[in-house]
């Protein structure tokens, strides 16, 4: 019996999985012309926890909507120069297979006549790795692949960047998102984009591939800011106290107590109370409150009532859907004691 030669051809194998295993109409679209989003960029894996991620910035608006695609045990894309946006779900659902991410990368760049306007990395959950510069990128351009990582970037300032990235990335302590914007603002000190700077983004998923494609432990994107890799890290440092938050919440639901409250006095010390405007020692106070740790309580409320008395009126509907087991004179006094006094007019003068 013969043998397709495609079986015994890897590539061509997977190009032909790419034209017969998708979507027919994602199969048979032809590369439009697009936006260009001249970027630098890095793809990664943190070897100890499996986390997979793709952090970006660019002088373009909203950079995060069409370069950076992951999918948590599966990996992570970054596409980006002259875009073709497919190469993010097309090489995701490569990867989903089993494929490793230089053979998706491959076949894809194989069936992309324009390739060589292309910038595209892919990384799997396994670690490996690939990384194109088409030809016909705007210099400076290029890219840098290492253990556990790819970084790339066209139209800079100067060809320094890359291997800037990733020097950052190898040498930062903390975790994937910490090694991430390391590698950005590293790029960001060697010049960056020659144009300036606009828009950022981060995605960091888990490593577990049971977990639904959509599940992120990060996914920030800063759209418009003279200040991009700033407010990423401001974002990213509210993310992590939301995180918190969470596991917070999660805590409650298993009568966990003291582990909630630990949960969220750790989400409380990422932010000040004018971040959030009380939200987090809101809820703190309400948990102690609910398991009649009142005394406890009420200096958190006066705390988030003195942010915003909406929050005092919220409270009182917290009982009628079970997150409050607090009668009526409970409320009241922490109301009263809790609430900030009313500040008197000014005397006028006579």
């Amino acid at each position: 019996m013969r043998r397709d030669v495609r079986s015994r051809i890897p590539w061509l194998a997977a190009v032909a999985l790419v034209t017969t295993h998708l979507s027919p109409a994602a199969a048979q679209e032809a590369p439009r012309p697009v936006r260009p989003r001249h970027t630098y960029s890095i793809v990664a894996v943190d070897s100890a926890t499996g986390q997979i991620g793709v952090a970006v910035q660019s002088h373009w608006f909203s950079v995060g909507s069409i370069v950076s695609w992951a999918e948590p045990g599966v990996g992570a894309v970054a596409t980006q120069s002259f875009v073709l946006p497919s190469y993010g779900p097309r090489g995701l659902a490569l990867m989903r297979t089993g494929m490793t991410a230089p053979l998706a990368h491959r076949a894809l760049l194989a069936g992309d006549p324009d390739s060589q306007v292309r910038q595209v990395a892919m990384i799997d959950a396994r670690g490996g790795v690939a990384s194109h510069t088409g030809s016909r990128n705007i210099p400076m351009a290029g890219g840098r692949v290492g253990r556990w990582y790819a970084a790339q970037a066209n139209l800079m300032a100067r060809n320094t960047v890359w291997d800037a990235m990733g020097r950052a990335f190898e040498t930062t302590q903390g975790d994937l998102a910490d090694r991430l914007l390391a590698a950005l603002d590293a790029a960001q000190r060697e010049g960056g984009d020659i144009r300036g700077q606009q828009s950022a983004a981060l995605v960091v998923v888990s490593g577990d591939r049971s977990l639904p494609a959509w599940d992120r432990i990060f996914d920030l994107r800063v759209e418009d800011s003279r200040n991009p890799l700033g407010e990423l890290r401001r974002l990213l440092r509210v993310a992590r106290a939301y995180r918190h938050a969470t596991a917070g919440d999660d805590y409650v639901t298993k009568n966990q107590i003291d582990s909630a409250v630990a949960a969220y006095a750790a989400a409380e010390a990422l932010l000040p109370d004018s971040a959030v405007n009380g939200e987090l020692v809101y809820w703190r106070a309400v948990t102690l409150a609910d398991r009649g740790r009142v005394d406890e309580a009420i200096p958190l409320f006066r705390r988030s009532f003195a942010q915003d008395t909406a929050w005092v009126a919220l409270l009182w509907r917290l009982p009628r859907v079970g997150l409050l087991r607090a009668d009526s004179a409970t409320i009241a006094r922490i109301v009263r004691e809790a609430r900030p006094a009313p500040v008197p007019a000014p005397r006028r003068r006579q």
